[in-house]
């Protein structure tokens, strides 16, 4: 598993940042409606999910395919879900989002887990698995909130998440390049 995370450091590194703009944008147009906050939000489950789902084909995933598999589908029905019906209301949205949020983040955990006696910073991936779940936990307790207070804590959930990841993915690139398995030495091989 490490091996695989450690040559697609470059996918972790996209989606941290998806999270922080989606995050940035969030915060500079805190008046968006909802309905163009469930289209970005859906775009980025889609991005995202589509790198899981890329990672679960990857050669390198075979102990852990499917666990990247299912993290990958529930992104990407996620970002369906909130495309083909942007006109949901903002609780449903809400449950929506804090589902996703809730099963991401513990498949993070599970998969940092995985990697704890391996990666010595894995705890990076625990923290962003942690903040996913209590930002959907957060979600669900309080679903009724109104929209800007909503957009604000899916913006700060954002900007975090993707911080974290960005940092986790090049912890991974450098570990990487040190053992020699850097994308430039997997094409040669």
């Amino acid at each position: 598993m490490l091996v695989m995370l450690a040559r697609n450091w470059w996918m972790l590194l996209i989606n941290g940042v998806g999270a922080l703009l989606f995050g940035l944008l969030a915060f500079a147009w805190p008046g968006v409606t909802l309905q163009a906050l469930v289209v970005i939000f859906g775009c980025y489950c889609l991005a995202d999910g589509f790198s899981a789902l890329g990672s679960s084909f990857s050669r390198d995933a075979r102990a852990t395919w499917w666990s990247m598999l299912l993290v990958g589908l529930v992104s990407v029905i996620a970002g369906v879900i909130t495309v083909l019906w942007p006109g949901l209301t903002a609780v449903v949205l809400l449950v929506i989002i804090a589902a996703w949020a809730i099963l991401r983040g513990g498949l993070e955990i599970v998969a940092a887990l995985a990697l704890r006696r391996t990666l010595p910073h894995a705890w990076l991936l625990v923290a962003s698995g942690m903040m996913s779940l209590l930002f959907g936990l957060l979600l669900l307790a309080r679903p009724g909130a109104g929209a800007l207070a909503a957009i604000w804590i899916i913006a700060t959930f954002a900007v975090v998440r993707g911080l974290l990841l960005i940092v986790f993915s090049l912890r991974l690139r450098a570990r990487a390049h040190r053992a020699g398995f850097s994308a430039a030495s997997r094409s040669a091989g």
